[in-house]
């Protein structure tokens, strides 16, 4: 054994206190988070007393988002992220204050917290929350997380009183995809399903990839004389092709188990929008934006990667996520229509849109100009918003882009069933106020030029 056994008595000591001292940080932490997880649990009891008290119909659900878009606008993190986080804070402070305390004191951490009140989740008694926190947080001193994590479903099945069939039933209604945006121009698509459905449809792409692959070897080895040949052969491996089958049954692929006998499902199509900086899109540079709305069609393999010039702006995802060039070039080839935004050379501010087929002009303006819900920290892309009057139309306010902005269906109820105000300045800039009575600005976002 080698490793440190030139390590001088000074460095072993120093090496003791950065462990001593990372060991008393990541108590520090828990403990923190703890603090924090009751604070929230304060937040959310706090919002449905006066729900209670106001003998709401809707049983808190408006005053619980009012208090959680005040949270989420003074940190600068999404409302719905708080939302969640207070949601889950409630559930181990109120459910198991045991495994709460143990990670106040800092013998446990969040992680391990996570771990037992998820496994744990589906308890009903109180009794039976408590004699199952009592038995797992001694564990979770321990040992990790994710060894954590398989013992408490086992401890956990002893104290349920349904069977996992009659689980399982219930659980079958929260399946649900949804997305996450990676980096490189790349995301995540995200399935929750019965795991017997999800188990065999990575297996069916797993055994149809090896397939693809196993052809592919074949035929390299019956062209390894043959230069040309060679230089085409498919190198993909399993993960990619698995990718791009799953991509092209997506794109591709038709529901029949779930049309309608007019075939209305197959004849929807996969819908992206993309805003491309002209430079980019062009040989010959403009000074403009050119915004496209095209099916997602499945791209070629072309067998190599076109790049952009290093000082021209990427194009964009729904005004989020860079993506490459020849992607965006691809896209904009297949496009029906463009929307053309022109903004100010300095300051990239927008100054006006139009279509090369007008229609629903004021619509595309604000589209273009709002390129996601306006209520500060959210990001939901504009073109699954409400356009709303800031000033209502039922009271004098104009329909004109001066007092319209995109809203999320959930801040659009805000707006409208709570305390919450905007007013809309200059510049398509929107004031928000907070019931407390605290100012938050959200300005149109930058566009790429």
């Amino acid at each position: 054994m080698t490793a440190l056994i030139d390590a001088t008595d000074s460095q072993m000591a120093a090496l003791a206190g950065l462990v001593e001292s990372l060991h008393a940080a990541e108590q520090t932490l828990s403990a923190m988070q703890a603090a924090r997880d009751g604070l929230l649990a304060i937040a959310g009891r706090l919002a449905l007393d006066i729900a209670r008290e106001g003998d709401h119909p809707d049983r808190g659900d408006h005053s619980i988002r009012c208090v959680a878009a005040e949270l989420g606008a003074v940190q600068r993190v999404s409302d719905r992220t708080i939302e969640r986080r207070m949601a889950d804070a409630t559930l181990l402070v109120e459910q198991f204050p045991t495994v709460w305390a143990a990670q106040g004191e800092g013998r446990i951490s969040a992680a391990h917290s996570r771990a037992i009140v998820d496994a744990g989740s589906h308890l009903i008694d109180d009794a039976d929350r408590e004699a199952y926190s009592a038995i797992m947080v001694p564990i979770a001193e321990e040992e990790s997380p994710n060894r954590l994590r398989p013992l408490a479903r086992r401890v956990a099945e002893r104290f349920l009183e349904r069977s996992v069939d009659e689980r399982h039933r219930n659980a079958r209604s929260t399946r649900r995809v949804w997305l996450t945006d990676g980096e490189d121009a790349m995301a995540d698509l995200h399935v929750h399903a019965p795991a017997v459905l999800v188990h065999g449809m990575f297996d069916r792409l797993s055994q149809a990839a090896h397939a693809v692959r196993d052809e592919n070897r074949r035929l390299a080895r019956e062209s390894a004389s043959d230069e040309a040949a060679t230089a085409g052969h498919d190198e993909r491996t399993v993960d990619e092709i698995r990718a791009d089958l799953l991509t092209d049954l997506v794109l591709t692929g038709t529901p029949s188990g779930h049309d309608t006998a007019d075939g209305t499902l197959g004849a929807i199509r996969a819908r992206v929008e993309i805003t491309v900086p002209v430079m980019t899109l062009m040989e010959n540079p403009t000074v403009s934006d050119d915004h496209e709305e095209s099916p997602a069609t499945p791209l070629p393999d072309r067998g190599g990667v076109e790049h952009a010039p290093a000082d021209l702006p990427p194009a964009e995802l729904d005004g989020v996520v860079p993506i490459d060039a020849e992607t965006a070039r691809f896209l904009a080839g297949s496009a029906t229509g463009w929307d053309r935004v022109l903004t100010d050379p300095i300051t990239g501010t927008m100054l006006a849109v139009d279509r090369y087929r007008p229609s629903e002009q004021l619509r595309r303006h604000l589209r273009a100009r709002d390129r996601r819900c306006r209520f500060p920290a959210c990001g939901i892309a504009a073109r699954k918003c409400d356009l709303d009057h800031n000033h209502a139309a039922s009271t004098g306010g104009e329909t004109r882009d001066t007092n319209l902005a995109e809203f999320c269906r959930r801040h659009h109820v805000l707006k409208h069933h709570s305390p919450w105000h905007v007013e809309q300045r200059t510049g398509g800039v929107l004031e928000w106020t907070s019931p407390t009575g605290r100012s938050y600005i959200d300005r149109p976002p930058r566009r790429t030029r």
